[in-house]
């Protein structure tokens, strides 16, 4: 009973890592009580390692059986590093720290002091040795958290693999420099371990990619097919049928243009419906919006305010009678769209064109003026950018934007040209429009017109002196002019050039009296046209309600029976 006794009662060994989770308390008495009192001895190994770590011969009383010893004891091994025989031999010096650290460095010596009974190597406990000059860091105030060890873990990631051997790891993923263990990484920093799906995914990745590769060189060749109609080689007269590398490229960039066009260029090739040009005025004048018939800014104040240009309703309502008046702006339909009822609500522009009517190149829109339907030797473009008419420059005339200025008179100083190219019948405008290239127009043209005036004037009085009782319209038959019945109020043609008129100031001034005829019924019948079109409206509105709701309903099978 007494060597059962003893061999309950002594001490067991723990391995270094079970060690460190004793408490301080509970291996001190066993190092107090648990003194062998039988003639049990330790084995060899054992025996020979103790007396290394701590100097001294600490043997105990061996086990009655080594068979029965072992059995009990199987957590002491004679591979394990802490019973190993030169475990000791290194620098052995005991702890300089209070804790579990020094409450397991007094258990394993029992009552012979705080010595220490692992060593620096051990690499659960110290990676590398302190040097003896080097002061003792502080600990970390752990009250403060957990200090942050990312800096360390990044730097140790990013270590090569020519460093040596890198510290024993029990919690987290190997590093990518060691090689040959299972899961770890390789020396190119991928994962050694791959999963099964892993594997099906990056084979059906694959297969996808190389699904597309074969679909998108099969859709360019199919595109450089041969034109299948008539119609279609027609509409594409640069890239013909044919057999031949640049014959097919030019095919596969016409049909990708078709296709893209539907983005890029306006909804119809027609703009503008076909109309009758003698119900019609022949000319067509086409307007920009934003600075240049007004001007749009936004202040912390007020927010966004619109201003119209001064001039606006008499600069349109005049050219009325000779243009036919068109808005083409950039601005979306949804905005322009509300400025445009309170800048003309009688509906002096006859036809306005927003953003989608406009063509996309390059990042910039352009107004292309060959989709409205109309002759391009009559249509003047008004606008203040450049790039906006990059198409057809010869028809355009380019203004400096109007910044909100209540003075300016830029914009009505144009209605002279303009006057004179659509009341004289010019044939093409574009050569006009070219002669008043860098010049400012206004100016330019008030020089011109006096030139003529006074070459008038000379030609007038010579003849006069000549045949002095030559009646005035022979005259004006000399000058190209055909007689035309005066209208009711006016003079005609040869009673005005009796009294040194030219034919331009009966023009000017037929077109002031159509001007004030105008300003006259919007006056008086103004009021009653807003009325009438504010109903039009109302009536398209319930009309398009009620379609809307007779086909929801015919969804279901409830449509409205007749």
């Amino acid at each position: 009973m007494l060597s059962r006794a003893v061999l309950l009662t002594r001490p067991r060994v723990l391995p270094a890592a079970s060690r460190l989770a004793v408490p301080a308390q509970q291996p001190r008495w066993y190092a107090k009580n648990s003194k062998p009192k039988g003639s049990y001895k330790l084995p060899d190994s054992v025996k020979k390692a103790n007396t290394t770590q701590s100097g001294k011969d600490s043997s105990a009383p061996a086990s009655p059986s080594p068979r029965a010893d072992k059995q009990r004891r199987p957590d002491i091994s004679p591979n394990q590093a802490e019973f190993a025989p030169n475990a000791g031999s290194q620098k052995n010096t005991p702890p300089q720290s209070a804790g579990a650290g020094a409450g397991v460095s007094e258990a394993s010596t029992g009552q012979q002091g705080a010595q220490s009974d692992f060593t620096p190597e051990q690499a659960e406990f110290e990676t590398t040795a302190r040097p003896k000059d080097e002061p003792q860091r502080p600990l970390p105030d752990l009250t403060q958290g957990i200090p942050s060890t990312l800096a360390a873990e990044l730097d140790a990631a990013n270590r090569g693999k020519d460093q040596g051997p890198r510290a024993l790891n029990l919690t987290e993923e190997p590093y990518e420099g060691e090689e040959g263990e299972e899961g770890g990484r390789g020396g190119d920093g991928k994962d050694r371990y791959e999963s099964s799906l892993d594997r099906r995914r990056a084979q059906m990745a694959k297969l996808v990619y190389g699904l597309m590769g074969v679909g998108a060189v099969a859709g360019t060749m199919y595109l450089g097919r041969n034109w299948e109609t008539v119609e279609e080689e027609r509409a594409h007269p640069d890239a013909p049928s044919g057999w031949g590398l640049g014959l097919w490229y030019d095919r596969v960039k016409a049909r990708m243009n078709d296709i893209t066009s539907y983005y890029k260029d306006p909804p119809f090739q027609k703009l503008l419906p076909d109309e009758d040009p003698n119900l019609r005025q022949p000319y067509t004048l086409v307007l920009s919006l934003e600075d240049l018939l007004v001007h749009s800014e936004w202040t912390r104040e007020h927010g966004w305010r619109v201003a119209k240009r001064p001039g606006v309703d008499y600069f349109l309502r005049y050219l009325n009678q000779y243009y036919e008046l068109v808005l083409f702006t950039t601005v979306p339909s949804m905005m322009a769209d509300q400025v445009l009822r309170k800048l003309d609500p009688y509906r002096i522009i006859r036809w306005p064109l927003f953003r989608e009517a406009t063509k996309y190149k390059d990042g910039e829109y352009i107004k292309d003026l060959s989709y409205l339907n109309r002759d391009l030797s009559k249509v003047i473009l008004i606008d203040t950018d450049e790039s906006h008419a990059r198409l057809q420059p010869e028809n355009a005339i380019i203004l400096p934007k109007w910044k909100g200025d209540s003075k300016d008179k830029t914009l009505v100083a144009l209605i002279p040209l303009l006057e004179y190219i659509a009341g004289m019948g010019i044939e093409d405008v574009r050569p006009v429009l070219k002669s008043f290239e860098g010049t400012d127009i206004p100016i330019e043209f008030a020089k011109r017109e006096k030139a003529m005036r006074e070459k008038f004037q000379k030609q007038l009085e010579q003849e006069q002196s000549k045949r002095p009782r030559r009646s005035v319209g022979n005259f004006a038959s000399l000058l190209g002019l055909k007689p035309s019945s005066p209208l009711d109020g006016e003079q005609s043609t040869s009673d005005s050039l009796a009294q040194g008129k030219m034919l331009w100031d009966q023009i000017r001034e037929r077109g002031q009296k159509n001007y004030e005829m105008i300003e006259k019924e919007i006056r008086e019948n103004g009021e009653k046209w807003l009325a009438e079109m504010a109903a039009e409206e109302e009536k398209a509105r319930q009309e398009q309600m009620k379609s809307m709701k007779s086909g929801f309903t015919s969804m279901f099978g409830a449509g409205e029976s007749k």
